[in-house]
C-alpha cells in the first residue's frame, strides 16, 4: 500500500513513498492474529477428539483468532434469544467479521474496579475450550452493561425445545447425558470447575449435532453481583445447597438427574403427578418458591415410570437423585453406567433432529 502524492512541479515524475505506518499496523495485527491462532492450536492438541470435534474447533478457533478488540459499535442485533440469570441474550452479527453470536447482556450496577475484576474473571473462560462447552468469544464493557459474546448455537436451549416438543425421546436425552457429563469433567479436571447452574436452558444444541453446556460459574463477582437474581433457577439445586452446606460437584449431577426427569416427562416434576397418558402435559405451579424448596428438601425426590422409560435410564436417574451426596453417584461411576455405554456409539442423529423443530437461518454465512 502506497500514499500518493499529487502531481506538483517539485514532483514531476509523481513518486510514491510506502506507507511505513500503515504497513507496519497491519503486520503487527497479522502476527497477533498468527499467535492468538498458534495458541488455541496448541489447547486443541491436548483435547482428546475425533474428526468431527477437531474440525468444529479448528472453524471456532480461525474465527475467534480474526476478532480483535470486542466492542459495541461492531454488533449488530438481530434478535431476543431468551432471558434469565439476570441477562437478556441476543442473536448478534459481529459485522467486521460476519461472524454470529450470542450476546448474553447482564445489567450491573457496580463500581468500576468490581466491574474490572468480572470482566478480569470472565476471561478463564478463554481456556475453556471443549466440545461439550459454548464457545466463548470475549466479554466487555458498555453503558452500564456486561457483554458476554459466545458461539451461537441454532437450535437454542433445552428448555426451548421442551417447550416446542413437550417430551424429549430418551435416545435423544441420552446422547444430552453424555455431553453434559463430558463437559462437567472437562470443566471439574481441566480447571477445576463446578458449573454450578445445571438446567435444561444452560444446556444448548444446534443442526451440526452439537450439544454443550453454558453458564457455568466461573466468575465470582460476577455471581455475588447477581445475587439477588437467582431465586428461580433454586429449583434445580441439591438439598445440601437448599440447606446451606458446603457442596461439591456432586451437585451438578442432582440438578443433572433433575433436568433428565423433566425433559423426559415434558414438565418440571415436582410436585409429583401420577402417571397418565397426559404426562407431558403441564401442571400449574401451586407451590410457592418457599414450599418449592422445603419439598425438594424433605420429600422423596422424582422419579421416571418404568412404564414409559428404559430400566437403564431409570436406575441412572435414580443414582443422580440420592439426596444424601456422599451416596450420589459420581460422574466417572455416571460415564461407566450401562445407560451411557450402550448410548455412546448408538447412531443417533441429533442434528437432524434439531433441524426437524428449529427455524435454522443460514443467511449470514461465518468466516471458514
Amino acid at each position: 500500500m502506497a500514499i500518493a502524492m499529487a502531481k506538483n512541479p517539485k514532483n514531476k515524475f509523481n513518486l510514491t513513498l510506502p506507507a511505513v505506518e500503515a504497513d507496519e499496523d497491519k503486520g503487527a495485527k497479522e502476527k497477533d492474529v498468527t499467535k492468538n491462532y498458534e495458541k488455541l492450536q496448541k489447547r486443541l492438541s491436548e483435547l482428546d477428539l475425533d474428526d468431527f470435534e477437531r474440525n468444529r474447533m479448528e472453524l471456532f478457533f480461525r474465527q475467534k483468532s480474526q476478532l480483535g478488540e470486542l466492542n459495541a459499535e461492531d454488533f449488530e442485533n438481530l434478535g431476543e434469544l431468551g432471558a434469565g440469570n439476570g441477562g437478556v441474550v441476543t442473536k448478534a452479527l459481529h459485522k467486521p467479521t460476519g461472524t454470529l453470536m450470542a450476546r448474553k447482556m447482564i445489567h450491573l450496577e457496580v463500581k468500576p474496579d468490581i466491574r474490572t475484576k468480572i470482566i478480569r474473571e470472565l476471561k478463564v473462560l478463554h481456556d475453556c475450550n471443549s466440545p461439550q462447552i459454548v464457545g466463548f468469544y470475549g466479554a466487555f464493557y458498555n453503558d452500564r452493561e456486561i457483554s458476554i459474546c459466545m458461539e451461537y448455537m441454532d437450535g437454542g436451549s433445552l428448555d426451548l425445545v421442551q417447550r416446542k416438543l413437550g417430551r424429549i425421546p430418551e435416545n435423544i436425552l441420552a446422547k444430552i447425558t453424555i455431553a453434559v457429563l463430558k463437559g462437567l469433567i472437562y470443566l471439574r479436571e481441566k480447571h477445576q470447575i463446578m458449573h454450578r447452574d445445571v438446567k435444561p436452558s444452560n444446556i444448548l444444541v444446534n443442526s451440526r449435532g452439537e450439544i454443550k453446556i453454558c453458564d457455568f460459574g466461573v466468575s465470582g463477582q460476577l455471581i455475588d453481583s447477581m445475587a439477588n437474581t437467582f431465586v428461580g433457577t433454586r429449583s434445580y439445586m441439591a438439598p445440601e445447597r437448599l440447606q446451606g452446606n458446603q457442596y461439591t460437584v456432586q451437585s451438578d449431577i442432582w440438578s443433572l438427574g433433575l433436568s433428565l426427569v423433566e425433559m423426559a416427562l415434558g414438565r418440571y416434576p415436582i410436585p409429583p403427578i401420577p402417571e397418565s397418558p397426559e404426562i407431558n402435559q403441564p401442571v400449574i405451579q401451586k407451590m410457592s418458591i418457599f414450599e418449592l424448596l422445603d419439598y425438594i428438601v424433605n420429600e422423596a425426590p422424582p422419579t421416571l415410570p418404568l412404564s414409559l422409560f428404559s430400566s437403564a435410564f431409570v436406575d441412572f436417574v435414580n443414582l443422580c437423585l440420592i439426596k444424601n451426596p456422599k451416596e450420589r453417584a459420581d460422574l466417572k461411576a455416571l460415564m461407566e453406567h450401562p445407560f451411557v455405554q450402550k448410548n455412546l456409539d448408538a447412531d443417533v442423529d441429533i442434528g437432524q433432529w434439531v433441524t426437524s423443530f428449529a427455524n435454522i437461518n443460514s443467511n449470514v454465512v461465518n468466516i471458514t
